[in-house]
């Protein structure tokens, strides 16, 4: 029997997940957590071959947490579970460590299968994916600017271009709005814009916003 834990800030979200693996019948949800520091907290009380983790955490992110991963041990496998696009994260979750990235419009047999694999050593990517993954490990990809941000900066900037304000981003990532002023300034200057109306035309000419 796979043992998963499932991290994701959303009680109704873990409870769909559990139904959905409870149906598998050699997967079992063992814990669940709410947080990146709760299931730092519970992988240390337990064995686990599989984590489902969320992208979008109140505090750590899901790339903060996959970093923290990296020297635990045993480590297991990690399937990334994010509302975003492929296109948005899935890159990053997999250079941070994650075996797999799954959009949680995903097909619930998707997410079984994923488990599946992942728990054997594998990765689980879409097609497409495995390609653009191809095409930058061979050295042959574009790096686009945004691709320059640090994990933090690049959340902020999905966050501001799809509509959030200063005080709402604080909140959902529990820091001062003033440090998210700092950061939106970094990451303009990175960027090489000059205000908020460019870096949403940025986000949306480069696809990373709908």
């Amino acid at each position: 029997m796979l043992k998963v834990i499932i991290c994701d800030d959303h009680p109704i979200v873990r409870e769909g997940l559990k139904n959905i693996i409870a149906k598998s019948g050699d997967i079992s949800v063992q814990a669940e957590a709410g947080s990146g520091s709760e299931l730092i907290e519970k992988l240390g009380q337990g064995r686990f071959d599989v984590v489902i983790l969320d992208i979008s955490l109140p505090g750590a992110s899901g790339l903060d947490v996959l970093k923290l991963l990296q020297g635990y041990s045993p480590r297991p496998a990690v399937i990334v579970l994010s509302m975003h696009p492929e296109e948005q994260y899935a890159v990053r979750a997999l250079k941070a460590g994650a075996a797999g990235y799954l959009e949680k419009a995903s097909a619930p047999s998707e997410l079984v299968s994923a488990i599946r694999k992942v728990a054997r050593g594998g990765r689980h990517v879409s097609a497409a994916l495995a390609e653009r993954l191809a095409f930058g490990l061979g050295g042959n990809e574009k790096r686009e600017a945004h691709e320059s941000l640090s994990d933090r900066e690049y959340q902020i900037l999905l966050m501001i271009a799809s509509g959030k304000g200063t005080k709402e981003i604080a909140g959902e990532l529990s820091i001062a709005p003033s440090t998210v002023g700092t950061y939106r300034s970094r990451i303009l200057e990175k960027l090489g814009l000059t205000n908020t109306a460019e870096l949403i035309h940025y986000a949306v000419a480069n696809h990373l916003v709908e």
